[in-house]
């Protein structure tokens, strides 16, 4: 069985109008927002074999954290550019090309493009908030095979969802 968590990143900071939004890091509440929700991901017993990211700083800082809390090496997580404010189609994309000798992959981004996947998924909500996680999971053996009748809902967990 072969199962994604897409992650958002966590809150990026607006406080430096001369950086661009490629290198614009995370806010406080993300810093603090990550740590908590990769806890809940390690409470589930949930290391992925593979974090793939988006080359965004605020991406990149979300996706070490996440590693540092759930004790995964840096070796395991892969700076992707094309997932820079990528589509829904160059997120399935990227999905599809994965080795399949791994089985959980988490895959951290950003909206819309993320928003746009998780309804093409079938998933019916308005907005993956900063830091939130949605799982999907299917039967198949090959990430090839990730489309959307081989896929279904898992689960989905944002920093205000009471538990």
């Amino acid at each position: 069985m072969k199962k994604i968590i897409l992650v958002r990143h966590g809150k990026s900071a607006w406080n430096n109008s001369e950086l661009t939004d490629h290198d614009r890091p995370l806010a406080t509440r993300g810093l603090n927002d990550v740590p908590m929700m990769a806890l809940r991901l390690k409470e589930k017993g949930l290391t992925p074999d593979l974090i793939i990211t988006s080359s965004a700083i605020r991406a990149t800082q979300t996706s070490s954290l996440l590693a540092e809390v759930l004790n995964l090496p840096k070796s395991k997580i892969v700076y992707d550019k094309t997932l820079y404010h990528a589509s829904f189609t160059q997120i399935v994309k990227c999905i599809q090309k994965q080795d399949d000798a791994n089985e959980l992959i988490f895959l951290v981004g950003h909206n819309p493009g993320m928003n746009d996947f998780i309804a093409f998924f079938g998933g019916n909500f308005d907005n993956l908030p900063t830091s939130g996680h949605y799982g999907f999971e299917m039967e198949e053996d090959q990430w090839m095979q990730f489309r959307p009748e081989n896929v279904k809902f898992w689960f989905f967990d944002y920093p205000k969802k009471e538990r």
